[in-house]
């Protein structure tokens, strides 16, 4: 999975912002994602516009269009080498976890649209989508950096581990549905 890395997250910001696209990096990445993971089938050239976002095609900007595949490779990646875009290095702990509320609400806002508004989940994955509804209400207080730090690690990692219990229970026979063999 070393050669699915995901762009820089100021790549993205600035590309949005050359295309005139009021999102956050980390928003657009979870928008995506939660697509995906709801049963959406993007279009590598459109995906932008099935997002319900305006804005031109993907082809013109390189850094969406990476944000894209590598995306969909990691989602793909069979050791769940699955990762958030998030602010990283110089970025405050409050920044950071700003930005993945921002990527838990536009998770949520794409697994919705692909999901549609009763996408016969599992009762872990409907908990898991339950909790992700709290995280994206939530403001977050940061006063102790290092406990903060360690806090946000996890909370990350509830959300990694949860959108990919979403998107893998997405790809199961719904309850009471059939299926030949």
């Amino acid at each position: 999975m070393d050669d699915a890395r995901l762009p820089d997250y100021h790549d993205i910001g600035a590309a949005l912002r050359s295309l005139q696209i009021a999102v956050e990096p980390s928003e657009l990445h979870g928008a995506l994602a939660g697509f995906i993971c709801g049963g959406g089938s993007p279009d590598s050239r459109t995906w932008i516009r099935q997002l319900q976002l305006e804005g031109p095609d993907i082809e013109t900007a390189e850094p969406l269009r990476q944000l894209f595949d590598v995306t969909c490779a990691q989602l793909a990646d069979p050791s769940f080498g699955f990762l958030l875009l998030l602010p990283e290095g110089e970025s405050t702990v409050t920044a950071r976890a700003d930005a993945m509320v921002d990527w838990v609400r536009g998770f949520l806002g794409g697994f919705g649209l692909a999901a549609g508004p009763t996408p016969g989940l599992t009762e872990d994955a409907q908990e898991a989508l339950t909790d992700l509804g709290h995280i994206a209400s939530t403001t977050l207080d940061c006063d102790d950096p290092e406990h903060d730090e360690e806090s946000l690690t996890e909370v990350c990692e509830f959300v990694r581990v949860a959108a990919l219990l979403l998107l893998h229970d997405g790809k199961r026979p719904a309850p009471g549905s059939s299926s030949v063999h």
